[in-house]
């Protein structure tokens, strides 16, 4: 039952396997069972790949088992075409082709065993994008900020500087008329006389100014840093929402592009040991000497390729023949006086209905 399945697998005829001895059927159960196993791992790279992408299980295996479905085929096909008949050099040029498209399954069959067997390097690969990603999302976010955000400090600045240099022309002031009341500036008297009364003067108006303009710049003040902090909630939201973008940004083609930031030799090991799985069948058929089966397989084709060949040569006479004899037919015939006569009246009534067709267009 096994065997029978896998010389299906290898495409070989199964009626003839049966008349072969026991090493023909053990060197195309083996075959058939390469093409299997392959398929099976065409099957699972393929499941891991599209689960990747969907997330859903139920989708991934079913089109992973298409494709393992399709490679199957493709793998049976090739091994099947490939004949033991020709010189190993035609044979080996004849297989170039079929090799090569082996080697495009190996790829596509690799690539997705690679991601899982490198999963969490590549994950590590990933976080370190993903971290790189997120500081280069946050400074471009704040470059569109930062303008605006900067010129509200800068007033807010200018304003306070305002603020603390009216402070010091009025803390100036307040110097220069307590001196003059202790006698050590101005005119040095001691006391309280019309001097430092304007002076005095002077420094309650400058205090008085200062206030309104502690007021006044304070509430501009407040409402400058409640702008920064609308435009700080508003950088924070804009974060926030590219983070599901960024989170997401570990599909297939970013596994991809992270696995070959890996040392290339362990990938290439993998891939080198799959394509000895893909092409296993292929060499063996080329490298194996001609066996029972094939003298047996090429027999049957020679009995089916000359009975063939009889069949068009019997219908390439019949069809000659024929034609002999429908050349005799009709050359007797045109002799017969009878038949002549016949088609001199048919062509007699043909002309007189053009004739009189013509009269009635033309009238």
């Amino acid at each position: 039952m096994i065997n029978d399945f896998f010389w299906m697998c290898s495409g070989a005829d199964t009626d003839i396997l049966k008349t072969c001895p026991k090493g023909e059927q053990i060197k195309y159960a083996g075959i058939g069972g390469t093409v299997f196993f392959t398929a099976v791992m065409a099957f699972i790279a393929t499941t891991y790949a599209l689960f990747t992408i969907f997330k859903n299980a139920y989708v991934a295996v079913f089109f992973g088992l298409i494709w393992g479905l399709l490679i199957f085929n493709l793998d049976r096909f090739i091994v099947s075409t490939i004949k033991n008949r020709e010189p190993k050099k035609e044979a080996f040029i004849q297989a170039i082709p079929r090799i090569i498209l082996a080697i495009i399954i190996t790829v596509v069959i690799s690539k997705p065993l690679e991601l899982k067997i490198f999963e969490k390097e590549i994950n590590q690969v990933l976080l370190v994008q993903k971290n790189e990603r997120t500081l280069s999302n946050k400074n471009q976010i704040a470059l569109q900020y930062s303008p605006e955000k900067e010129v509200l400090l800068r007033e807010i600045s200018l304003l306070k500087t305002e603020i603390t240099q009216k402070e010091a022309v009025t803390n100036a002031l307040y110097e220069t008329y307590i001196a003059e009341a202790e006698g050590k500036k101005g005119t040095k008297l001691v006391g309280k006389g019309p001097v430092y009364k304007d002076k005095f003067e002077k420094h309650n108006n400058s205090l008085r100014e200062l206030h309104s303009l502690q007021t006044l710049n304070q509430e501009k003040i407040v409402q400058k840093e409640t702008l920064i902090t609308a435009l700080k909630t508003a950088q924070k939201t804009s974060e926030l929402n590219g983070l599901p973008v960024l989170n997401n940004m570990d599909g297939l083609i970013a596994r991809i592009t992270a696995l070959g930031t890996l040392p290339f030799i362990p990938s290439f090991f993998i891939f080198l040991l799959f394509l000895c799985i893909e092409t296993s069948p292929i060499i063996v058929k080329l490298l194996s000497s001609k066996g029972v089966y094939d003298f047996k397989l090429e027999a049957q084709e020679n009995n089916s390729n000359s009975w063939s060949s009889q069949q068009q040569s019997h219908f390439k006479l019949v069809m000659d023949t024929d034609h002999l004899i429908n050349v005799r037919i009709y050359e007797e015939l045109s002799t017969e006086a009878e038949i002549y006569q016949y088609k001199k009246q048919k062509a007699r009534e043909l002309l007189q209905f053009q004739a009189d067709t013509f009269y009635q267009n033309s009238k």
